[in-house]
């Protein structure tokens, strides 16, 4: 006689009631019949857990077991998944994650910090036991990156991964454009609206989105999470002046990280860069995300969408979930966690044209002399701008043809021993998108 009985409920337990744990338990409870439909069983939430019991949370969640724990997720026998949305790369996170995959339960997180800097050992405990961890929602919100390189391309050898991964950057940047506002203005901006994580310099400082890149590059080449290989620089030194002026050369300026695999090792790199403004990445505005994804044999897509927020970040825990109530089954980082390399980190040695913003002091000659250094470097001009004088100084722009980070380096360390910069120069990479 066959088993007519329904099938058993995946029962969840939700640690961290914030935005995103919020918007998870109203897409539960607004699409119950179309989960349930759509993973073959029932999806319930059972227990619950965050920091402040009374707060008001505009959802009822009345039917759900409390725990003052979120560590008590881990070791109830109603719990089938632990949902970490809690946050932070130790703490209460990680010992949540570690107790669930030690007591047999499989983990949803969204949580990139945790991976990017713990990512091998918890795979490695994880697949020790037989269990899962899902992040689709660690990287760009609600695009569904992480599936497309693990399934969608497994096909593919990776070429190169690169994107504008932090809505709070992007968004300071093209409304700085927009508003023909200062750096700070739009910064203090961005605070008020709560658009800037506790500590800004992760957002501000590229190292949120450094976290996402590093994620990425270990799925996309098969290697051990490595976010120490990462070369960091934020958006800080980025004026109203380098915006307006990349606009008029036809750039907008984003924070772009790459990752790619050459013979000398794993490049990994966020940094500003100028790019093309009729390029995708040059339109893309906001708080949006786009991931451009290139493989051999599929050649180049581009994944663009909301990269933060209650509905897509929960959209993308909700995909997770499902994916496990249906009984796919994968390695955390789609291999073998004991079968990914250690990777040799190598600083980008690929040419790029490059912009240079430099003060002139207003003296004879002075112009000359930076010549003779980008000479000497073996870096030639493509275009330059002078623009008007004021107070005895001359802002210049210059755009050079393609040339190595070394070239670069080595000028921007002589250009301030002429005697005739004032202030920092600053150079920005041009990359070919």
């Amino acid at each position: 006689m066959s088993d007519t009985s329904p099938p058993a409920p995946l029962r969840l337990g939700i640690a961290g009631l914030g935005t995103v744990g919020i918007g998870v338990v109203k897409i539960i409870q607004a699409h119950t019949d179309l989960l349930s439909a759509r993973a073959g069983r029932p999806v319930v939430i059972t227990a619950i857990s965050a920091r402040d019991r009374q707060k008001n949370r505009d959802a009822d969640l009345s039917a759900y077991a409390w725990v003052d724990q979120a560590t008590e997720l881990a070791t109830r026998d109603d719990v089938d998944v632990v949902v970490e949305l809690v946050g932070g790369e130790n703490g209460i996170a990680k010992e949540t994650i570690e107790l669930a995959l030690d007591n047999g339960k499989d983990v949803v997180t969204a949580n990139k910090a945790l991976l990017a800097v713990h990512g091998q050992a918890l795979a490695e405990r994880a697949e020790a036991n037989g269990r899962l961890i899902r992040f689709e929602a660690a990287v760009a919100g609600g695009i569904p990156v992480i599936k497309t390189i693990t399934e969608s391309l497994a096909g593919n050898r990776i070429r190169r991964v690169m994107g504008v991964m932090n809505g709070t950057c992007n968004y300071i940047l093209t409304r700085m454009q927009s508003a023909g506002l200062p750096y700070e203005t739009v910064f203090e901006e961005a605070r008020s609206l709560g658009y800037l994580e506790a500590d800004p310099t992760l957002d501000v400082g590229g190292i949120d989105a450094s976290h996402k890149l590093a994620i990425l590059a270990t799925l996309a080449f098969g290697t051990r999470v490595a976010f120490d290989g990462v070369e960091i620089e934020g958006i800080e030194r980025v004026s109203i002046d380098d915006i307006n002026r990349a606009a008029d050369m036809g750039y907008r300026i984003k924070l772009l990280g790459v990752a790619q695999m050459t013979g000398r090792g794993l490049e990994q790199r966020m940094s500003p860069c100028l790019v093309p403004c009729d390029s995708p990445l040059g339109q893309l505005e906001g708080g949006t995300n786009m991931v451009v994804i290139e493989g051999d044999a599929v050649g180049q897509i581009v994944l663009r969408g909301a990269g933060a927020g209650e509905g897509p970040t929960a959209s993308a825990v909700m995909s997770d979930i499902i994916e496990i109530a249906r009984g796919v089954r994968m390695p955390v980082f789609g291999q073998p966690a004991t079968t990914l390399g250690s990777p040799q980190p190598a600083r980008t040695a690929v040419p790029a044209a490059y912009y240079l913003r430099l003060t002139l002091a207003d003296k004879p000659g002075a112009l000359a002399k930076v010549a003779s250094v980008l000479g000497d470097a073996g870096i030639s001009i493509d275009r330059m701008r002078q623009y008007g004088h004021h107070a005895g100084e001359a802002p210049v722009l210059i755009v050079t043809h393609k040339t190595t980070p070394e070239a670069i380096d080595h000028a921007m360390q002589v250009l301030p021993k002429t005697g005739v910069i004032t202030g920092d120069p600053v150079e920005l990479r041009i990359e070919e998108v």
